[in-house]
């Protein structure tokens, strides 16, 4: 009997799990960037650079939303169609699309594919990887369904059936993807997002919900399900879950004690009103992109906290970027076993060895080493309407894949938009997979030094 598993070149079969990912990711995002050129893309029926189309396709690929071009104005439907594609593709990953696709086809998944399966949805094991990413593509479909059924009962009645079925769709796919592409350009002005719905708490609270769900993680949201008992819920879960909740309401309550007051974003806002544009920002911030409010109005001091939620992120396996809520928590975790003095690291009673401690340290490490970095080259290379606050944001919305921007995307200079690009690129695939590509651990070094103090702190 043939073997009906689905073969790749032999020259991929050299190439590790890391850096099949890494290719995957950049072939679609190559893909996606050709079809944006063609005349067909934009409405006018011009080609658009391919700089511009390289942009847009890694920022839906990585799941972003930063935009050089608006995308309700300048795309055309198939445009947009593309851009949607993409976004989808990016959100639930390349490998549980091509899965699905092999699937369906009644061929077999073979090994390889099953451990890049585990590396793109962040597994620590190989058994279950099919039946993950069945659960995966259910999961997705019919959240984003009902979304798009939800949001139909304002777009509908707005824009008319089919007009307002599109709108629906996309700006649910967008959501759940943690995206941050919006069509709103052509009825409210370039590069505005959803601004005119801040108070209307359908959008705001239907948008945040597809936000979170997708911000959460596939395993998470498969444990949740599967385990119903509190008991058997993982460590992993719990984390995700505590920590998400702590970041909205930390995030809610510090954006509207510092915009209370602030006429220019919502002080003259009643409450009601002050909570939904608060907690919609602080949801959104941590990587999704949308936007009920003119961020260029907010004082700095929000501004920062902004920049500290986008880069904590969304949870592992999720559509979101950033260090992670694990990573953040697992930091905390350590901290307070240092402080309290305690051998081990330990949350709700499970043990958290000391190797997720040091790779969560060195994911904290490498993100902030390039997020200043970035920063620096952004603010030397760019206009004066990049200051150093402005850089700071755009990098850590891009690496962090989030989407939002107070200078404006589409006034970076060549420079600045390969930057962005790279930040992008890196936050959707991970800093320590990028790393992993160069660095490889010496497995012949056997030698163990004396031991010796350093003073610290």
């Amino acid at each position: 009997m043939k073997n009906r598993s689905l073969k790749y070149p032999s020259f991929l079969h050299k190439i590790s799990p890391a850096a099949m990912m890494v290719l995957g990711f950049a072939t679609v995002i190559f893909i996606g960037a050709l079809l944006l050129m063609t005349p067909l893309a934009s409405k006018s029926g011009d080609i658009t650079s391919f700089i511009d189309c390289l942009f847009t396709a890694t920022s839906a690929v990585c799941v972003t939303g930063l935009v050089v071009v608006d995308t309700g104005i300048h795309w055309s439907i198939f445009g947009k169609i593309i851009i949607i594609m993409l976004i989808q593709i990016g959100g639930i990953g390349f490998m549980s699309i091509s899965t699905s696709i092999v699937l369906v086809l009644g061929r077999k998944v073979n090994l390889k594919q099953r451990i890049l399966i585990k590396e793109s949805l962040n597994q620590n094991e190989i058994s279950g990887a099919i039946k993950l990413v069945i659960n995966v593509l259910k999961f997705t479909f019919i959240t984003e369904t009902l979304g798009a059924l939800i949001l139909s009962t304002v777009f509908i009645p707005q824009f008319g059936l089919l007009k307002g079925a599109g709108f629906s769709v996309f700006h649910s796919i967008s959501a759940f993807c943690n995206a941050g592409f919006d069509l709103m350009g052509p009825l409210t002005g370039q590069y505005s997002s959803i601004v005119s719905y801040y108070n209307n708490p359908i959008i705001v609270f239907t948008i945040t919900s597809l936000i979170i769900l997708g911000g959460l993680g596939f395993l998470v949201m498969a444990n949740i399900f599967q385990r119903k008992r509190v008991c058997r819920i993982t460590l992993t879960t719990k984390l995700v879950l505590t920590t998400t909740l702590i970041l909205i309401i930390a995030g809610t309550v510090l954006i509207m004690f510092g915009e209370f007051n602030n006429k220019a974003s919502m002080g003259n806002l009643s409450l009601w009103d002050k909570f939904q544009l608060s907690y919609f920002q602080s949801v959104t911030t941590r990587t999704a992109g949308f936007a009920t409010a003119d961020l260029t109005k907010f004082k700095e001091s929000t501004l920062f906290i902004m920049i500290i939620l986008m880069f904590i992120g969304a949870s592992p396996a999720s559509t979101g970027g950033g260090i992670k809520t694990t990573t953040l928590a697992v930091i905390f975790m350590g901290l307070r076993a240092f402080l309290k003095n305690e051998n081990e690291i330990t949350a709700y009673r499970r043990r958290i060895n000391v190797y997720t401690f040091r790779k969560a340290m060195g994911v904290l490490i490498v993100a902030l080493t390039v997020v200043v970095t970035s920063t620096y080259l952004l603010n030397v290379t760019q206009s004066n309407k990049f200051s150093l606050l402005s850089s700071a944001f755009e990098v850590s919305s891009a690496f962090a894949t989030v989407g939002l921007s107070l200078a404006g995307s589409f006034n970076l200079n060549l420079f600045g938009k390969i930057l962005i690009i790279i930040l992008m690129f890196a936050g959707r695939v991970g800093s320590l997979t990028l790393v992993s590509l160069f660095v490889r651990a010496d497995s012949k070094k056997k030698i163990r030094y004396a031991e010796d103090k350093v003073i610290v702190g």
